[in-house]
């Protein structure tokens, strides 16, 4: 009974505290008089008109884009009921109101009535709608590397980090100040499972991290039978075995050209690491003379799909570098690879470059990257993302989801319902992360930028770009603190090849 009282004066006390701001509010908040209609949308930054977003999501705040404009007036209206207000600079919603108003709007839509005051007069636009899709987003958030473009090794601005994708809490996962002078790549869960996750150190204390169940474990993966440690890791769904392509990647820059920088590789294999038994499980098929690169188990762990391209004189002829699609078989129950490797999209037919195969978790669907050339898509601007259906074969575009720019590193939630991705369109410099709904057909909603509570500010502030993305069904625990006493130890595992 106590605790029935404590908590009904806790609720009253919300309410009073929420009536009191709300007449705070009304009584500081300009009242919008006498507007002239615009007969047109309104310009807004992030572009959010007419996007697919989930149910709980972080509130997408916007401004108008046109600076002139002092203040923004937004009402927010459910379909389905509920209703919110914001006045100010930018619009900057309600975490708690967002999330209700959301969810009361299940498949249905929220309807935004924009109001403009610039030289102490009122614009009204034209309302726009945002869709709450039916499905889900139940992943607590996603991870992922922010570098800055700057080409260089190691710095105080490289990390991993994740974000609440319920609200705007960024928080590190591992950065350059805790194991100085490395590079790191991406934190790579099992199937959007943070229990389980692999990353790459480089550097002169370098190592492979194996993270189970909160125990970390630093392994050389490089042996006399591999040419590198590895990287660009993807799991197996049983979590027993994870594959890494083993390669170097080099870096040249463009004189006098609109293009910066060509990134690509001088040798690649796949090999596949034992979790169990400390072993690499080598293939002739997967370890050619042609560049074997991006790994990715299907959703049964039966196939692994990858990209192979042929060999050429890079960085000279680097447009000559075109990557097939293939898979191999995989036995986990024998750890065995098969005997044959299928193309499922030749470069050589098709002239283009078949990258970052990303199967759906439920087996419907693989996304790629398509380009003219190369097997580095995030600086190539023609870069696309592209579906595949798993049982028919055939390909489409994700036409709403892509741009101008590149658009790259795809990854799905765990209910594949979304996708992640990374894409350079609003600048063409900084990657950034967007979401994309996929219906029932595989077609791809309009995407959402990550939100952000003063969007312009914290994206004219933010000089890294967002790299490799990937969702997490709850918050990836990690010490870092372990992680610099095991790196700078010096201690790893060994590893042998089966």
């Amino acid at each position: 009974m106590k605790q029935l009282i404590e908590r009904a004066s806790r609720q009253l006390m919300a309410c009073l505290t929420a009536l009191v701001c709300t007449g705070l509010f009304m009584a500081c908040a300009d009242k919008v008089e006498n507007p002239v209609k615009a007969g047109a949308l309104p310009d807004i930054y992030p572009d959010y008109v007419e996007v697919t977003i989930p149910a709980g999501v972080a509130p997408l705040n916007f401004c108008l884009s046109d600076e002139a404009y002092e203040m923004v007036d937004v009402v927010a209206k459910g379909e389905r009921g509920g209703e919110m207000h914001s006045q100010g600079e930018y619009a900057d919603f309600d975490i708690d109101e967002w999330h209700d108003l959301t969810e009361q709007n299940k498949g249905a839509a929220i309807v935004f009535t924009v109001c403009g005051r610039k030289d102490g007069k009122w614009t009204q636009f034209d309302d726009f709608k945002m869709f709450v899709s039916q499905w889900p987003l139940d992943d607590y958030g996603v991870t992922y590397r922010r570098i800055p473009p700057g080409y260089e090794v190691g710095g105080p601005q490289i990390g991993i980090f994740q974000r609440d994708l319920s609200n705007f809490e960024e928080t590190p996962i591992l950065t350059e100040d805790a194991v100085q002078g490395h590079c790191m790549n991406c934190h790579t869960a099992n199937r959007a499972d943070p229990q389980l996750f692999t990353s790459q150190l480089r550097g002169e204390h370098g190592g492979t991290l194996i993270q189970s169940q909160g125990t970390q474990k630093w392994y050389n993966t490089k042996t006399d039978s591999t040419k590198a440690a590895g990287s660009y890791a993807y799991w197996h769904p049983s979590g027993d075995f994870c594959a890494y392509a083993v390669n170097s990647v080099h870096q040249s820059f463009f004189v006098g050209t609109e293009r910066r920088i060509e990134a690509y590789h001088k040798f690649s294999d796949i090999v596949l690491l034992d979790v169990k038994t400390n072993e690499l499980l080598t293939s002739p098929l997967l370890m050619t003379e042609d560049l074997e690169i991006f790994p990715a188990f299907s959703h049964d762990g039966k196939w692994l799909f990858y990209s192979t391209s042929k060999p050429c004189n890079v960085p000279a002829e680097y447009e000559k570098v075109k990557c097939s699609l293939c898979r191999i078989p995989f036995d986990a129950g024998k750890a065995q690879w098969g005997e044959q490797a299928d193309t499922l999209i030749n470069a050589r037919e098709t002239g283009k470059s078949v990258t970052l195969a990303r199967p759906s978790y439920d087996g419907r669907w693989l996304m790629y990257c398509l380009s003219e050339r190369s097997n580095f898509p995030v600086f190539q601007d023609d870069a696309d993302l592209w579906m595949m259906d798993l049982a028919s074969g055939e390909t489409w575009p994700l036409e709403k989801a892509n741009s101008k720019m590149a658009d790259s590193y795809h990854n799905w939630s765990s209910n594949s319902k979304w996708a992640v991705f990374s894409s350079k369109r609003e600048n063409g410099v900084y990657a950034q992360l967007f979401f994309t709904a996929i219906g029932d057909d595989g077609k791809a909603a309009k995407p959402f930028l990550l939100p952000q509570r003063n969007p312009r500010k914290f994206y004219r502030e933010m000089f890294d770009s967002y790299n490799v993305p990937d969702f997490t069904k709850t918050k990836v625990q990690f010490d870092a603190h372990e992680a610099h006493r095991q790196v700078f130890g010096g201690e790893r595992i060994p590893v042998r090849v089966r």
